[in-house]
């Protein structure tokens, strides 16, 4: 995984889509559309750079967090602004849907 990626979990959620704009990615690692979602987000993030943070949360490891956001099928990502959720995808994304959702957010 990159490390330009944040990998989540029930201590570091909530602080870290508290302020700005951040992408976060419910998936896990038997999930073959997840699996091809990674590097989609791999680019992103490089991307977009300081503009927002892009996270992952295994919900095998962290079950709670997808309990908390409703998360039926994976991937989902969920977009925050100041820990507002302000866009959620099902689903696997092109880059250009997600880059475009984050300049919106980041307006």
């Amino acid at each position: 995984m990159s490390r330009s990626i944040l990998q989540l979990d029930n201590e570091t959620f909530d602080a870290t889509i508290k302020q700005g704009v951040v992408l976060v990615d419910f998936w896990a690692p038997w999930c073959g559309p997840c699996l091809m979602q990674t590097p989609i987000l791999e680019e992103v993030a490089v991307r977009v750079g300081g503009k927002a943070i892009i996270a992952k949360v295994n919900v095998d490891e962290w079950p709670e967090l997808a309990r908390q956001f409703g998360i039926q099928g994976i991937p989902t990502l969920l977009l925050f602004k100041d820990g507002k959720l302000v866009n959620e995808f099902v689903g696997t994304q092109s880059g250009r849907v997600l880059m475009s959702a984050i300049e919106a957010a980041a307006k």
